[in-house]
């Protein structure tokens, strides 16, 4: 696993798991970090015309990345409340805090509309179009491997989930089981 990816799986790992870990402010951050923290970074109140920071391709990625880590969450039809920490955790770590927590109800409540409209299979699909490289779709997956463990760990509808995500972005599903092996292994270093 990239050392960068390590990093956001254990920062998540070492606060889900509330363990002091040393502070990783000096490691490259991971894509989701790096996306997350561009969507955070909208100025309010800019007008036309001005300069803003806003990446809408990174916008997209991040929430392709957050929308995978819900669906596995509701793979099994079930938010509960320990996954919903989970996700809010995920996400709050990757963006640095950027993002408030009223702006996080809001991702949740358009979620769980699109996943109500859509259904599963096109979620899926919609999610892997913004993914655009196999070291993106495996960080997805290892979002998504943390958000079903952390529920008395990974079932075999988050997992089918993930296999089909997987197949999704043309890998295989020993890269599903390789997601779940990295996530154990930073839950176990943080407990």
């Amino acid at each position: 696993m990239p050392g960068d990816d390590q990093t956001l799986l254990s920062r998540i790992a070492s606060r889900l798991t509330q363990s002091a870990a040393a502070d990783d402010a000096d490691v490259p951050n991971s894509i989701l970090t790096s996306t997350a923290n561009l969507y955070g970074a909208r100025r309010a109140g800019t007008t036309q015309g001005e300069g803003t920071s806003f990446d809408p391709e990174a916008a997209a990625l991040f929430e392709a990345v957050v929308e995978a880590a819900f669906l596995v969450a509701k793979a099994d039809g079930v938010f509960d409340p320990t996954e919903q920490l989970a996700f809010q955790q995920v996400v709050l770590t990757a963006c640095e805090e950027a993002i408030p927590e009223s702006q996080m109800a809001a991702i949740l409540a358009d979620l769980a509309r699109q996943l109500e409209e859509d259904g599963m299979d096109k979620r899926l699909r919609m999610v892997a179009r913004t993914i655009a490289t196999a070291e993106h779709a495996r960080e997805v997956l290892r979002v998504g491997a943390l958000i079903a463990h952390i529920s008395e760990g990974v079932s075999d509808v988050e997992r089918d989930v993930m296999v089909k995500l997987a197949r999704e972005f043309q890998l295989g599903p020993e890269v599903v089981d390789e997601a779940i092996s990295e996530v154990e292994a930073a839950l176990a270093q943080h407990a």
